[in-house]
């Protein structure tokens, strides 16, 4: 049963748990386009901070870090709809949108240092794959989602097929690996298809003036904040109260711990609202530092895994939060920020690569134990970093294996050892370790995420709970754990696109979902997708 849309937002007050991507946008479209006074808006943010996985902090003193980076492409339709309407953050008479299009006209990524082996570029001319894994490959596009219920890539391919270019690019750069759930994979090939013919290069690929909390959060923040959007930061859903019937289901309390550490209650009237971001893929992270490693914390210390389990006890629709959580060994990797007060191996792998910063992207050692990559963004990536500043960002998808140089596992290693294994991989030590004598490093963090690969664990249907739930009056779920056909998760685009279809459903608006962009449709993409996989 469809509930009626809501035609009197004035009086609405609508509360955002968590501040996300998905909740800024919602808040930017129910503002725009439903009519609801800004100052009736409340992002109810456990942390600090907003952005959620959209971040970047630190200083020239303390070293700048950054969790992960969200890559774009200019068909993420909802996204750049959503960021046409928000200030850049240099220049008020800007758009995010047109500073980032601007951006990358003039950096355009052409990875040509894209796969390592022995420090030696690979040859990624061609994918390397069989016929098989290319017949493999074609028949998931075809097959339906449904049949692939909790399945894992290592299901459907062989053995032969993780060997390949192909592969050691498409994990690298989405971070899927061999056990994640093959339904995602085949929405990645539906939904990229016009992307396959470049994969190897990285062609395609956007990515935004700086880091994306300077470049998309706080400019997005700042606008709503001057609507009167209310930043409920410190403050912590523990759980939501609902009235379920037969045909109807609406919330109608939220219990909070507040700014100060007092338990309180929200009482949703009448024409009251709650979006609910349920599951985080950063939820639990844990900075190490120069000297430290990061530590890897448990599902318990999670407020936003926390809220979802206790919802989905309530009814079965609400999704089953456990397929993508409770295999913290199977979904963690962990990251690392190195800021250098030098500009010798900056120097060094645009020499190398061939590439200036800005345009080469991931470079994926393919020998390394951790499959470790790094990229090298344009700097600064960080308004305030000097220009002798120099910053990058790496990540290992193995941290259980011990390093090939450093003999410990990743999880166990400071951030100087990851440099150290990183220096080893490139053949670089003789040229790296007297700057790290010299004092040049500032710092290299690295970051623990137990949860950053829980949106590719196998699902099944019903896994993940609909944007609106059928008889939904006043909630909505948003974010990479909500159902948005088609799209793919691990993506800003998924969690504007769900933020487009909680506002557009609930409210009465003459605006529309915008489609998910139809690649798999056209010929002339599948056409290009078949000659690149064959080659």
């Amino acid at each position: 049963m469809k509930s009626a849309k809501n035609t009197n937002p004035k009086d609405s007050k609508v509360y955002l748990v968590g501040s996300g991507i998905a909740s800024l946008a919602s808040a930017t479209y129910l503002i725009k386009d439903a009519g609801v006074p800004g100052e009736n808006i409340h992002i109810l943010e456990q942390d600090d901070i907003a952005g959620g996985a959209c971040d970047g902090a630190g200083s020239t003193q303390q070293g700048y870090v950054v969790r992960g980076g969200r890559m774009h492409e200019k068909h993420y339709e909802c996204y750049w709809d959503f960021l046409s309407n928000i200030p850049s953050y240099d220049d008020p008479d800007i758009s995010v949108r047109d500073e980032s299009f601007e951006f990358n006209s003039r950096f355009v990524s052409n990875a040509q240092a894209r796969l390592l082996k022995d420090g030696k570029k690979v040859d990624v001319s061609t994918y390397g794959l069989s016929l098989q894994d290319q017949a493999e490959l074609i028949k998931l596009t075809f097959v339906s989602e449904r049949s692939l219920d909790n399945l894992r890539i290592e299901d459907w391919f062989n053995q032969a097929f993780f060997d390949t270019n192909f592969w050691h690019i498409w994990t690298s750069m989405f971070a899927f690996q061999k056990w994640s759930s093959v339904a995602e994979m085949r929405r990645y090939m539906k939904r990229f298809i016009h992307l396959v013919d470049g994969l190897y290069k990285i062609g395609g690929i956007m990515r935004t003036k700086y880091n994306q909390y300077h470049s998309v959060v706080l400019p997005t923040q700042r606008y709503l904040q001057q609507r009167g959007v209310h930043f409920d930061m410190n403050t912590q859903v523990m759980d939501i109260d609902f009235n379920l019937s037969a045909d109807k289901k609406t919330a109608t309390l939220l219990k909070i711990v507040n700014r100060d550490g007092i338990e309180d209650e929200i009482v949703l009237g009448a024409n009251d609202y709650v979006f609910i971001t349920n599951g985080s893929i950063t939820e639990s992270s844990d900075n190490g530092s120069w000297d430290k490693a990061p530590e890897l914390k448990q599902k318990s210390t999670s407020g936003a895994w926390m809220l979802w389990e206790k919802i989905a006890k309530k009814d079965k629709a609400f999704g089953n939060p456990g397929a993508f959580s409770d295999h913290i060994d199977l979904q963690k990797w962990y990251s690392f920020t190195a800021t250098l007060n030098d500009s010798t191996f900056h120097d060094y792998m645009e020499n190398f690569s061939g590439n200036v910063d800005g345009t080469g992207g991931l470079v994926t050692m393919t020998d390394s134990n951790w499959l470790m990559s790094i990229v090298i963004a344009r700097q600064p990536h960080f308004p305030d970093q000097p220009k002798d500043v120099k910053i990058f960002w790496g990540y290992g998808l193995y941290p259980d294996r011990k390093g090939n140089f450093v003999n410990k596992k990743m999880s166990e290693c400071t951030g100087e050892e990851i440099l150290q294994e990183l220096w080893y991989h490139l053949k670089i030590q003789d040229l790296m370790n007297p700057v790290v004598a010299a004092g040049k490093v500032i710092n290299c963090i690295p970051v623990a995420m137990p949860f950053i690969d829980s949106l590719f664990m196998p699902r099944a249907q019903g896994d993940r709970p609909q944007v609106l739930s059928e008889g939904s009056t006043n909630f909505a779920f948003l974010g990479q754990f909500s159902e948005v056909p088609i799209d793919c998760v691990f993506t800003v685009e998924y969690s504007v696109r769900c933020a487009q279809m909680a506002v557009y459903g609930l409210f009465k608006t003459d605006k529309k979902v915008i489609p998910v962009y139809d690649s798999i449709h056209q010929a002339k993409y599948l056409v290009k997708a078949m000659k690149a996989l064959s080659r």
